[in-house]
């Protein structure tokens, strides 16, 4: 089919013969979900609409793209979430893609139906939510499609098949087509790829390379360091925050540790300093600036001993101001000594 955002006309995509199938993965719960497939295909160019006006950015048009189909197995929106960001954290470990959805390299469909309790087949339908970049929408979509497809159902109709997108803007799923079958899409054979051939040496090879994955990461982080899966979970997921993590943990507490990495910007972690890190220079550094903020702000002072908040975190954003590079937990500690000597 000729479609702009695929200018030679056709996608090529693996079909009969994909490079994994039959595949699970257990989540935290220990609940399995199916893999059906894991295929190769070129990815699609980027279509920006603008009121009547279409934009395409050809820059991903035929760049190599990962697929991976899963099984009906999700019983909710939290199910999907939990797997979609399992998929990310070991994308990243194998250094396959940074997975950055905000930069276009990893992107989420979500087919959903509906059935009753009491029966096992599957509905003759399904929506396809398409190309949604983030997981929080991609949640949303579900849940707002459940109630939808609800309604629909509880009337005595059947939801149309077709794909639709998500309106952040409106809170909803919009139609976008009809969904064809599989015959309708008129599968070729694409006759200048030759075929691909592994031996058994380099398969062998390649797993022996294998880092280890985040489930048995996250593991050894709530066995060794006892720390609750979620915060576990967060330092899997980002290869920067584990490494920092592993570096202050010779020296520092390590649940202190890992709350000060987690609500750390991610482009400061190396700049964080705890413990034996931090220098006599950093507090000298900080307490010069801090007592001129103090200084400065007699308003804010004064709030904050009248028991507000906020007023502290306005006192550390001015002294960030001048330090964008000191550790924000050093910051509260020289702070609080100085207001309490105020």
């Amino acid at each position: 089919y000729f479609y702009p955002d695929l200018p030679k006309g056709y996608q090529i995509s693996q079909y009969d013969q994909p490079f994994c199938h039959d595949g699970y993965l257990e989540l935290a719960s220990g609940k399995k979900i199916g893999i059906t497939r894991v295929h190769l295909e070129e990815d699609t160019g980027k279509l920006q609409h603008q009121g009547n006006q279409t934009w395409i950015d050809f820059n991903r048009s035929g760049v190599p793209l990962v697929e991976i189909v899963t099984e009906p197995d999700f019983a909710d929106s939290s199910e999907s979430d939990e797997f979609l960001k399992e998929i990310q954290a070991i994308v990243r470990t194998l250094g396959i893609s940074s997975a950055d959805m905000e930069k276009g390299s990893m992107r989420l469909e979500a087919n959903i139906s509906l059935r009753p309790e009491e029966t096992t087949e599957l509905p003759d339908y399904k929506t396809e939510i398409k190309n949604v970049n983030s997981f929080r929408f991609v949640k949303k979509a579900i849940d707002f499609e459940i109630i939808r497809q609800a309604k629909i159902l509880d009337a005595g109709e059947k939801p149309k098949q077709e794909t639709r997108g998500w309106s952040e803007a409106k809170g909803e799923t919009v139609a976008q087509r009809g969904k064809e079958a599989a015959h309708d899409y008129r599968y070729f054979p694409e006759p200048d790829i030759p075929p691909l051939e592994f031996t058994p040496d380099q398969i062998a090879r390649w797993k022996e390379q294998l880092p280890e994955l985040p489930a048995q990461l996250r593991q050894q982080l709530i066995d060794k360091y006892h720390l609750p899966p979620a915060q576990a979970t967060i330092l899997v997921s980002s290869a920067a925050r584990l490494e920092k993590f592993y570096q202050l943990v010779k020296d520092t507490d390590p649940l202190q540790a890992v709350k000060a990495i987690i609500n750390a910007p991610e482009a400061q972690l190396n700049d964080l300093v705890m413990g034996k890190e931090a220098t006599e220079t950093d507090v000298e550094k900080i307490t010069e600036v801090a007592q001129r903020v103090v200084a400065a702000q007699p308003k804010a002072v004064a709030d904050h001993k009248s028991g507000k908040s906020q007023a502290q975190f306005f006192l550390i954003g001015q002294i960030k101001k001048e330090l964008n590079n000191a550790d924000v937990n050093l910051v509260r500690t020289v702070l609080d000594k100085i207001l309490a000597a105020e």
